[in-house]
């Protein structure tokens, strides 16, 4: 009964994301996700909602409450991980920069016509070979006059070859610090020479959403497109902070879908003259996955009230993040299995939160990563390195 708690405007909020999911996305998505595709056709309708920016006040934005946004991450993840997953990044990570280390005039620039989804946005962190270490980033940054000059290599970046405005994160050769930058796409869809993105290939979850590998060469970035209040990787923390908590939100939304389908299956399909779900086995597992999302759904409801009252530590959203990752990561699993070779069909869409729910517990943070994150809060020990034997 957590949703019965709900304020009347999340409640509409939580019923119309739902019903854009169910009648918009849900009967197109298994094709775009099949071809690795995005559906760009539910970007009008994406606009629409009103969910656009979520957490910013202003600059056409909903600013919602940490509860609300948390219901729109959990409503899309309940019907899809790469619709969802291109909101995170388009209205938390790359809005959420803009708006917390820009100033007043690059958030005029560009937070109103993103909030319109007249542009899309992407967030360039992450490294070949600095992922859970992303504070190494080797990415560089040289000033020369007036101008910028990037170099280095970014992978995994949602969005990133199709987006409008890009922010990128690379160290200044100057001092040492890491500073963001806004690439922008030109008018006739171009990249600036030197920003090089392709798609990565061959994945199996979140098939709907396209990552991109981006070589950066001699990248020339006007001054006013540094934003100005990121000095070091503070300023990355601080967006992460304030974007913590949505991968969360999100695997309740698998976890829902996966006892939802599973539940309304095993009361259907019958082996050996009766419904599975009479069976003590399957009321055991159904019983199980109940309990497990109702664990954390609360784990979540906990988290945005201490979100709201800025409270909420790294140590206790790294707890949020293991628990919600692995017992939706189960969920899926145990309701593919319940559903045997029926659960395999792309039809039943339940592999699909499965291969999704792989991706969840991998992305901003591993489960490891955040176990090691909470070990070290409980023992005051970093296990983060390993130790280098004496000689």
């Amino acid at each position: 009964m957590l949703d019965a708690d709900l304020t009347d405007a999340d409640r509409a909020l939580r019923d119309r994301v739902r019903a854009f999911g169910q009648n918009t996305i849900e009967p197109i998505i298994n094709d775009y996700w099949e071809r690795a595709e995005f559906p760009h056709e539910v970007i009008p309708g994406l606009r629409d909602l009103g969910i656009i920016g979520t957490f910013i006040k202003g600059y056409d934005c909903p600013g919602f409450s940490r509860q609300a946004a948390g219901i729109v991450a959990r409503e899309m993840g309940r019907i899809d991980g790469s619709v969802n997953t291109f909101l995170g990044v388009h209205s938390n990570l790359c809005m959420g920069s803009i708006y917390m280390l820009g100033n007043e005039e690059q958030r005029q620039r560009w937070l109103p016509p993103m909030a319109r989804l007249e542009k899309t946005g992407a967030f360039a962190l992450t490294e070949p070979t600095h992922g859970s270490d992303s504070v190494s980033l080797e990415t560089s940054a040289r000033l020369e006059g007036d101008t910028w000059v990037l170099n280095g290599h970014k992978r995994w970046i949602g969005n990133g070859h199709e987006a409008d405005v890009i922010v990128l994160y690379a160290r200044d050769e100057a001092d040492g610090q890491v500073k963001a930058f806004i690439v922008e796409r030109q008018a006739s869809g171009e990249y600036p020479a030197g920003y090089r993105p392709e798609p990565i290939v061959g994945k199996i979850g979140k098939r709907a959403i396209l990552q991109a590998d981006i070589v950066i060469e001699d990248l020339r970035i006007p001054t006013e497109n540094r934003l100005e209040n990121c000095e070091s990787f503070a300023g990355v923390n601080r967006v992460l902070q304030a974007t913590r908590g949505g991968a969360s939100w999100e695997a309740v939304g698998h976890g829902m879908a996966a006892f939802e389908m599973a539940a309304k299956y095993a009361l259907q399909r019958e082996q050996f003259g009766a419904p599975i779900a009479s069976y003590q086995l399957v009321q055991e597992k159904l019983a199980t996955m109940l309990s497990d999302l109702t664990s954390m759904q609360l784990m979540c409801t906990r988290m945005a009230e201490l979100q709201e009252r800025d409270e909420l530590t790294a140590p206790m959203a790294s707890l949020i993040k293991m628990t919600t990752s692995r017992k939706a990561l189960a969920m899926c699993r145990e309701a593919r299995d319940m559903m045997a070779g029926n659960g395999l069909l792309l039809e039943n869409h339940v592999s699909r939160h499965l291969t999704d729910m792989e991706v969840v517990s991998t992305y901003e943070g591993t489960d490891s990563m955040q176990a090691l994150i909470v070990g070290r809060d409980i023992t005051g020990i970093s296990a983060f390195t390993r130790k280098q034997s004496a000689r």
